[in-house]
């Protein structure tokens, strides 16, 4: 939560055309005017929580350490959905969040998670950068939060298992997998015949490791970083889903800080932003053998029949109806293909 001395606010008040540039290029002698937290899902090394850590320090040095952004990796100040209770409330500033699970506020945020939808990065950053991205930054901004203009990268998701290897969308009947708390995620696999199970992230490795559910669907980033090959044998290359992170402010308390500071943020969160996108693209170059190494065994799958099935579920129909066709448009367009 932000903070701010006597002295700052008078500083505020009596010519901050003056001020700020002092202010921000003054040396370390106080402790900060600003101190602000920001939290996520992803361990500590995660490039999220590594490409943040170092966004901390840079915000620091240029504000000659005015601004203190305090990182909460892991999540320990609780699940998704307590976190972003906490943004919301204003007991966080900055919290980075899938948009399926962001969805449960905002219904068409989902909409990038589409099953199948993004064929390759090159489409999902001329969507996300682009027009749908723009449209799903309007409809966060209307529940009270202020998204940051680009999204960080999760990856294309993989399905994992500890039970059987998944090679058709026959193999996914009764099969109890757990999905984020999102109702996408949850139809989807519906549409599979699967039964997925609602788990936030916090506890997934200890439902996996307790048998509590057969699988999980994540990018192999996370499936690395959280050391799920240690309760998962079996991973089918899907690519079922792109997902990322919007990197999200309580838009009261964002507004209050000074437009000098919010500008220093927003550049390092932008830098930080491009940088963990190619950390990601990297780590999916050299993952699978890296994974295959400690134990994993990887099998390819044919995505049409996995599509197929979606399309006779009524998935698309469904989501379609439930989107609009503006958004739907968008996403099509982003997608480069009829959905």
């Amino acid at each position: 939560m932000q903070t701010m001395n006597r002295r700052t606010a008078l500083k505020l008040t009596a010519g901050a055309a003056i001020a700020f540039p002092a202010i921000l290029k003054h040396t370390r002698v106080y402790a900060a005017d600003f101190t602000l937290r920001y939290a996520n899902n992803c361990p500590a090394t995660h490039p999220l929580t590594v490409r943040m850590t170092e966004a901390a320090e840079a915000i620091r040095k240029e504000t000659g350490g005015k601004v203190d952004l305090q990182v909460f990796p892991n999540s320990q100040l609780g699940g998704d959905t307590d976190m972003l209770a906490q943004l919301r409330a204003g007991a966080l500033n900055f919290f980075t969040l899938s948009p399926m699970i962001l969805s449960t506020l905002v219904p068409k945020a989902a909409i990038s998670g589409v099953g199948f939808a993004f064929p390759s990065y090159d489409n999902v950053w001329a969507a996300m950068d682009g027009p749908l991205g723009a449209y799903v930054r309007a409809q966060i901004e209307r529940s009270g939060l202020y998204p940051f203009p680009k999204i960080f990268d999760n990856g294309y998701r993989q399905i994992s298992s500890s039970t059987r290897a998944i090679q058709t969308p026959d193999d996914l009947k009764n099969f109890k997998i757990r999905v984020p708390p999102s109702p996408m995620w949850t139809s989807m696999f519906q549409g599979f015949g699967a039964a997925p199970l609602t788990i936030n992230f916090s506890e997934l490795y200890s439902s996996l490791q307790t048998k509590i559910a057969e699988g999980q669907e994540n990018p192999l980033v996370t499936v690395n970083s959280a050391k799920l090959y240690e309760v998962q044998k079996y991973v089918a290359k899907t690519n079922h889903m792109w997902d990322g992170f919007w990197f999200l402010a309580n838009r009261a308390a964002w507004q209050k800080l000074p437009p000098e500071v919010r500008k220093v943020i927003e550049e390092q969160i932008a830098a930080a932003t491009l940088k963990e996108r190619d950390d990601i693209r990297s780590l999916n170059a050299s993952l699978e053998k890296d994974l295959t190494a400690k134990g994993a065994v990887f099998n390819s799958v044919d995505p049409a029949a996995f599509q197929s099935r979606l399309q006779a579920s009524g998935f698309y129909k469904e989501w379609k109806g439930k989107f609009g066709d503006e958004a739907w448009a968008l996403l099509e367009k982003g997608a480069s293909r009829t959905l």
